[in-house]
């Protein structure tokens, strides 16, 4: 008996050691939490000709515009004849690395500042010579905003960790609606904060915090796995709240460095938070689903398989706080 319980020990031992090898390495691709967009702004020189500058670098250096087919690029002047600057925009190379870009048109003169913005899921704008109406204006930036929060919340991978770790402690459908309603409430508050500038917090610090925020959500399914009952397991929609502040201001991240126009960042936040909100409620509904196909399939797991999850979440938190932490001390 003495020796089964030793084995099993090795056991939950060696199972520990492989999952955070294999958090870590699934951790490496997503080390933090950095809006990988690019911002291209373009300077109107009068008669087609516009002087291109990439004031937000692209993270994947393959990223190459399309511009219609009447212009010329030749970084950084971009020639467009008589016609302009007028037709289909595009960009190859996006994708995992380079999920959105920025298009800039600034003018000559005091005209209002054009932005485009080209996402995987929306990967082409249409450049017109007049602007639309305010029905096809409010179109486009739905379609652009929207497409961005979605793509922003489902590679935010810390983001979902913590939705995850809130809906594996959460017992019973009312309170997890609660909860993730407190979780939506929050982050939405703190989001529009931030992005209208009314505070301001380092992104290095901000990163490493939401790590920690992950951890804390480990150790209560851990707590909870063993009987303690823990805060988030007493008081989740509380817990939720505070920390969704915080999650909150990283989604800001994603706004705040496009430079968007002042006149159209209002619409931009609300779309922007719809597509967050149809992104979170997409990966909610499919742990939920997952998690009710478990059930009927009757299917029975090991004992130590209960706290699985609880480590796995912890190690890739922790994994992404101990490389995060660097650049708050170098900050």
């Amino acid at each position: 008996m003495t020796l089964l319980h030793t084995l099993r020990q090795w056991q939950r031992i060696f199972l520990a050691a492989l999952l955070g090898i294999l958090a870590i390495l699934f951790a490496t691709p997503v080390l933090a939490h950095e809006p990988t967009i690019a911002v291209l702004e373009l300077r109107d020189q009068g008669k087609g000709h516009y002087l291109g500058n990439w004031t937000l670098p692209p993270v994947d250096v393959t990223l190459k515009p399309i511009f219609p087919p009447q212009c010329k690029w030749t970084p950084p002047q971009l020639d467009c004849g008589a016609r302009g600057l007028v037709g289909r925009l595009s960009f190859e190379g996006l994708g995992s690395k380079q999920s959105a870009t920025m298009i800039r048109v600034l003018p000559q003169r005091g005209d209002e500042v054009q932005t485009y913005t080209v996402s995987a899921a929306n990967p082409y704008v249409t450049v017109a010579t007049e602007p639309g109406t305010n029905l096809a204006v409010w179109a486009e930036l739905a379609n652009t905003y929207i497409n961005l929060g979605i793509d922003h919340i489902l590679l935010g991978i810390d983001h979902l960790l913590f939705v995850l770790g809130l809906i594996w402690l959460v017992r019973g459908r009312w309170m997890l609606v609660k909860t993730i309603t407190s979780f939506t409430v929050a982050h939405s508050i703190s989001l529009a904060a931030a992005t209208f500038g009314w505070v301001g917090v380092p992104t290095a610090p901000l990163n490493a915090a939401i790590a920690l925020s992950i951890v804390f959500v480990g150790v209560e399914i851990v707590k909870l796995n063993r009987g303690e009952v823990g805060l988030t397991a007493r008081y989740p929609w509380v817990v939720a709240f505070s920390f969704g502040l915080l999650h909150g201001l990283g989604f800001a991240t994603a706004l705040t460095t496009l430079g968007i126009p002042k006149t159209t960042l209002p619409i931009a936040l609300l779309f922007f938070n719809v597509g967050v909100e149809i992104g979170q409620l997409a990966f909610v509904l499919l742990v939920l689903a997952l998690m009710w196909a478990h059930r009927r399939a009757l299917a029975t797991l090991p004992r130590w398989s209960a706290s699985v999850p609880a480590y796995v979440i912890g190690v890739v938190a922790t994994f992404w706080f101990l490389t995060r932490l660097p650049l708050v001390v170098a900050g």
